[in-house]
């Protein structure tokens, strides 16, 4: 089972300070640039209501439909991940239209002019939760979130959540008998 970052939205408090650790996070690879409107490009969307806020991140499904949408091979298992390559991305958006989560998003980023489009500045590039692979710490957005709303979720807690339940389950069965 792959990796991935859960919301509870009963304790997210819609202050975004999860998007703003996770464009930090990947914008410190990119000349070390201040964040500004232009790169503020963070890998996960908060959502919010009247009621509820959360954000919507990749779930890292173990048979990704981006994976299977992508016709440049550009989304790749790896490091019990779904990880985008972004030298193989041609911006096409397949992999958003596949999404079931709505958590890919293909955006504009700066290019370097070659071949036949010398002209051309901007290409586009698919982004998703990568759970800041490579970052030691782990996902910036985990550890800066106020109020400890965001999770890593591996196979072990699967198993112990799955266990909880259906122990629940028997609970209340034994209990009506």
């Amino acid at each position: 089972m792959n990796r991935f970052v859960i919301a509870e939205p009963q304790n997210c408090i819609g202050c975004r300070t999860c998007e703003v650790a996770c464009a930090m996070a990947h914008a410190a690879g990119q000349d070390a640039q201040p964040l500004n409107p232009e790169n503020f490009k963070p890998r996960l969307t908060m959502v919010k209501n009247a009621t509820v806020s959360t954000v919507v991140l990749c779930r890292h499904c173990e048979d990704a439909p981006c994976v299977n949408a992508c016709p440049s091979g550009a989304i790749v298992y790896r490091n019990d991940s779904v990880q985008v390559l972004q030298e193989r991305c041609v911006g096409c958006k397949s992999c958003m239209v596949a999404c079931p989560y709505g958590a890919m998003q293909v955006v504009s980023v700066p290019a370097a002019p070659t071949g036949l489009l010398k002209s051309r500045t901007t290409r586009a590039q698919a982004l998703k939760c990568d759970l800041c692979d490579g970052r030691a710490e782990g996902p910036a957005c985990i550890g800066a979130c106020p109020t400890h709303a965001l999770h890593m979720v591996d196979h072990d807690q699967m198993e112990a959540t799955l266990k909880k339940r259906q122990q629940a389950v028997l609970d209340t069965a034994n209990i009506q008998l």
